[in-house]
């Protein structure tokens, strides 16, 4: 016999997962299955033109950023961008023959015509005499030649995995260098004797190191030191710990501005181009109607 205790639990049913029938003739829904997904963004269009969620999440992986929200709202602006781009070349009939990138990819007819558009829509003066040497007085701190150290060291590789490891070495590296601050002309024989770089064949010399030469802790260290110095605890990188002796340092020079000056130029176009294009972008939003991202915001900006 079926009793209505059976027949109902708390109006689902004992067995199974399905609806389950009351006899008041009620249908209770089934809510083992899951809601359909809620779009990660509002519809995006430009000009009545959607820009589907799947291209959205295509492009967010060439925007790199904090979260992925952040990533797709970048993906969004940016795809918003491209299509206001095409909907003008496409009002001005602007048709371009495809060339190969720098990669050596060939254009696509729609990067072939956005290309066209902005060159023939977009222009930014040419720096003057007067602004070059303008921004290379107000900036001669970048117009400097790179110094030259000449260093040796003695490695004790760590494992930056293996803590434990890591640990003893940084002891045995701190003992060596107490050693050597107070025998620094055994300094060669050590290096030959300890060092696990391949320099330690010619007592550790690294030869001439300009910037980008050895890692960035490395580089700090040397900038620091003074001709003659060893360093008195043993500095740390991802290779191990580097007991370091600075032979010699040749500091930077001032770069005269004529050498500099095409380079100058070069910076300044390209900024204003960038500008340029960047009104141009602002221009044809604001004649635009947009739905579903701000791209003239402070969530901007118009140009990736």
């Amino acid at each position: 016999m079926v009793t209505l205790f059976d027949k109902t639990r708390n109006g689902r049913a004992a067995e199974g997962g399905g609806p389950a029938e009351s006899y008041s003739g009620y249908l209770e829904p089934d809510t083992h299955v899951p809601p359909k997904a809620r779009p990660v963004l509002g519809a995006v269009s430009v000009n009545g033109i959607a820009i589907a969620e799947s291209d959205i999440l295509a492009e967010a992986q060439n925007h790199p950023a904090e979260n992925p929200g952040a990533a797709l709202a970048a993906a969004a602006r940016a795809l918003v961008v491209r299509q206001l781009l095409l909907q003008k070349a496409r009002e001005l009939d602007i048709l371009a023959a495809q060339r190969a990138g720098g990669d050596g990819r060939q254009e696509t007819d729609e990067d072939a015509a956005i290309r066209l558009l902005i060159e023939r829509e977009v222009s930014a003066p040419s720096a003057s005499e007067e602004e070059c040497r303008r921004f290379y007085d107000n900036n001669r701190e970048k117009f400097r030649s790179a110094p030259i150290f000449e260093a040796s060291h003695i490695l004790i590789t760590a494992d930056p995995a293996n803590e434990g490891t890591r640990a003893s070495r940084r002891l045995e590296a701190e003992r060596l260098a107490a050693v050597i601050v107070g025998h620094p002309g055994e300094f060669a024989t050590m290096a030959r004797t300890h060092s696990a770089c391949p320099s330690a064949a010619t007592g550790g010399n690294l030869g001439q190191l300009t910037r980008g030469s050895t890692v960035a802790e490395f580089e700090r260290a040397l900038q620091r030191m003074k001709e003659g110095e060893i360093t008195l605890a043993p500095v740390e990188s991802r290779f191990g710990f580097h007991i370091i002796r600075l032979e010699r340092r040749i500091d930077g020079e001032q770069l005269p501005f004529d050498l500099v000056r095409r380079r100058i130029a070069g910076w300044l176009e390209a900024s204003a181009w960038s500008k340029a294009v960047s009104q141009f972008i602002a221009v044809l939003a604001a004649h635009a109607t947009i739905t579903g991202i701000d791209v003239t915001g402070a969530d901007g900006p118009l140009l990736q």
